[in-house]
């Protein structure tokens, strides 16, 4: 089920006193930032909050679960504790100081219908142009042939 986009608004008015956050959509769910850091996922209209130590010493006792299938366990923030905007705001900023820097993304390589392709040169038939007409000359295969029928056109006139 899908996470309801009024809900994400009502999260991220909550933590706006951690500093910039934003969400992303992401496969029907939500990416949660500060500063460009990944801290939260909101997934099935639940708040589920980077695992980190500082966050689990803030918290107390964590109560963890997984936000989709397959995944690692984060920590799962209740209604309750969504509605405490200092509180919630806090444990952002603390999640957010100890995540490392994103990676800088790679520039994108130019895509391959953005490069001109050069002109290619005109190519040559295939098939080979004809030569103008005019007198063949006679093979050696040619002639011995041409020889052979005279001697039998002569041998059949002697007859």
């Amino acid at each position: 089920m899908a996470s309801k986009q009024s809900n994400v608004d009502f999260v991220l008015e909550q933590m706006a006193e951690a500093g910039p956050v934003s969400a992303r959509k992401m496969f029907g769910e939500y990416a949660i930032y500060r500063a460009n850091k990944l801290v939260a996922l909101f997934c099935d209209d639940q708040l589920f909050v980077k695992p980190t130590d500082g966050g689990r010493s803030f918290i107390g006792e964590p109560k963890e679960g997984a936000p989709y299938p397959g995944a690692k366990p984060w920590f799962s923030i209740g209604g309750d504790r969504c509605e405490d905007s200092e509180w919630l705001a806090e444990l952002v900023r603390v999640t957010a100081a100890e995540l490392p820097e994103p990676k800088p993304k790679a520039p994108k390589k130019p895509r391959a219908s953005a490069v001109p392709k050069p002109k290619a040169k005109p190519r040559k038939s295939p098939v080979p142009k004809k030569k103008p007409a005019t007198a063949k000359k006679k093979t050696a295969s040619k002639k011995v042939a041409n020889k052979a029928r005279q001697r039998t056109a002569k041998a059949r006139s002697r007859r």
